[in-house]
């Protein structure tokens, strides 16, 4: 049943085919923006787990191989403080202090050194080289501090190759009293870290940066020589990289200005950080050109389905047009404009069944135009057509009830329907009407303008009849007080009015 009625709403209100189809245009807009939201999440929730894994890979990994090169600095610290073992020929001594963990590639020399920073033992040579390493940062906090435990150098170049950038790692010696006695100390090469870094999949605006606590960039991918060694301490996207020992959060890089997503973790218990950045562009990138597909095909879509519905919209605003032009046609009489005779019997019918089921009154005015014949014969049918379309203009300026109703009986004749009126109210419109048509000036062949008047007669129903009672009984009361009218002289209403009221007579045209 609603589906029926909205069918006939859209069938009576083009318009509406226009607001529905809109309305499920943006229906269908709505259904696809949501969808390329989760798809955009999705995207976003893949790329957060992809960082946080390459940051834990990365982070075992770098952690795992910075703990056996320190088990090996303290292996070469016990054996140091092992007399005999310093008193053993220097090749074997070297074996000894020095495992083969230290032959690994990017692993440099390991290196023991007295107090005043000498090299005393080293792991590539039996004999040592002249090297003196105080210079070292990793030399003077171990010799201004007796805490600092593993130190972890800032980047430099080696004494010996200058060209592979490098960290050291060292350890604290002591003597037997406690006092500073020497570093153990071994370089780490920053190829090491660039070739585990190249090895991940990152997307084309991808980074993965290896920094120190302090904000010292060791490492960067992608790879620039002058990165190595810069601070980044003092930036806002380093902040977060001190507050947890790992996590994720959206930044802008200081590198390169680009915007990722960041996964950090530290590196163990060593003052080390490993930040994977995934860029956003690469993140949305298969979600873009998708959301430009869908998008696309939607905007089409849209764009058809309201298109059809304004030609849907127009065609049916054309045959309701033509349908409201052929009802016209079909229940106006095409002179006067008034309802033809079909209209008027049928419309008698329904109020009289209204009338006698409410049990209101009902009555009839039969109207006649006076001498029309005459009229016809001096000044011609044009004017006899104007005279007909005046006395039609005539009754319905007088007749101004949504229920009143008059059609054109058949030549000069009309017939007023006017419910829930008694026969005095009937009586006093009927008045009205002959005044008006009295009134009226029509315009004739001469000078002289032709004169108008018309003839009523009045029946009413009063909603208390018998069942054999008739609409057309009603209809042939009030045509036989028409005939009335027209043998009292015509210019008149029947029945007359009573109480003293004058009857309405005046004939402008001599009988014939």
């Amino acid at each position: 049943m609603g589906i029926t009625r909205l069918a006939a709403a859209c069938l009576a209100r083009p318009s509406l085919f226009i607001v529905g189809a809109t309305a499920a245009a943006v229906a269908m807009a709505c259904v696809a923006a949501v969808a390329l939201y989760e798809m955009r999440q999705d995207a976003f929730a893949r790329a957060r787990d992809s960082a946080e894994n390459l940051s834990l890979i990365l982070q075992r990994d770098i952690e795992r191989n910075i703990e056996v090169y320190e088990l090996s600095l303290e292996a070469a610290i016990d054996g140091v403080k092992e007399p005999a073992i310093l008193h053993l020929p220097p090749a074997i001594r070297q074996r000894v202090l020095f495992d083969r963990s230290t032959n690994a590639q990017d692993i440099g020399s390991l290196f023991v050194t007295n107090a005043v920073g000498d090299v005393v033992f080293e792991s590539r040579f039996a004999t040592p080289r002249r090297l003196n390493l105080s210079d070292r940062d990793y030399f003077a906090i171990h010799q201004r501090s007796a805490d600092a435990g593993l130190f972890i150098s800032k980047p430099f170049s080696p004494h010996v190759t200058k060209a592979e950038t490098s960290i050291g790692l060292s350890q604290r010696l002591t003597d037997s009293q406690g006092h500073f006695a020497g570093v153990v100390a071994g370089t780490l090469r920053l190829n090491y870290f660039r070739r585990l870094f190249d090895g991940m999949t990152l997307g084309d605006h991808g980074s993965i940066t290896l920094i120190q606590s302090d904000g010292t960039v060791l490492m960067r991918r992608p790879y620039k020589r002058e990165d190595i060694g810069q601070s980044i301490a003092g930036v806002p996207s380093f902040e977060p990289l001190i507050q947890s020992d790992n996590g994720c959060y959206i930044g802008t890089a200081t590198l390169d200005g680009a915007q990722r997503l960041y996964s950090f973790r530290r590196i163990g218990k060593y003052p080390l950080i490993v930040v994977v950045g995934l860029a956003l562009q690469d993140i949305y990138a298969q979600w873009t050109q998708r959301a430009w597909a869908i998008g696309g095909v939607v905007t089409v879509l849209d764009v058809l389905i309201i298109w059809m519905s304004v030609m849907f919209a127009r065609l049916f605003r054309k045959r309701l047009e033509m349908e409201n032009r052929l009802h016209l046609l079909a229940t106006t009489d095409s002179l006067t404009g008034v309802g033809n005779r079909r209209v008027l019997s049928s419309t008698l019918e329904t109020e009289w069944k209204r009338a006698s089921r409410d049990g209101r009154s009902l009555s009839v005015l039969m109207l006649d135009a006076d001498n029309f014949k005459a009229l016809n014969d001096r000044h011609g049918h044009a004017i006899g057509d104007e005279a007909l379309k005046a006395i039609a203009q005539c009754i319905t300026k007088n007749i101004r009830r949504p229920g009143d109703f008059v059609g054109r009986y058949g030549g000069e004749e009309f017939s007023v329907l006017l419910p829930s009126t008694d026969m005095k109210g009937a009586i006093k419109i009927a008045e009205n009407i002959r005044a008006a048509v009295m009134a009226t000036e029509l315009a004739g062949m001469g000078a002289q303008p032709v004169p108008l008047s018309v003839s009523i007669g009045v029946a009413t129903f009063d909603g208390m009849g018998s069942p054999a009672e008739t609409s057309e009984q009603l209809l042939r009361k009030a045509d036989h007080s028409l005939y009335q009218a027209k043998a009292a002289g015509r210019n008149t209403i029947m029945p007359r009015q009573t109480h003293g009221e004058a009857a309405m007579v005046g004939d402008p045209w001599p009988s014939t």
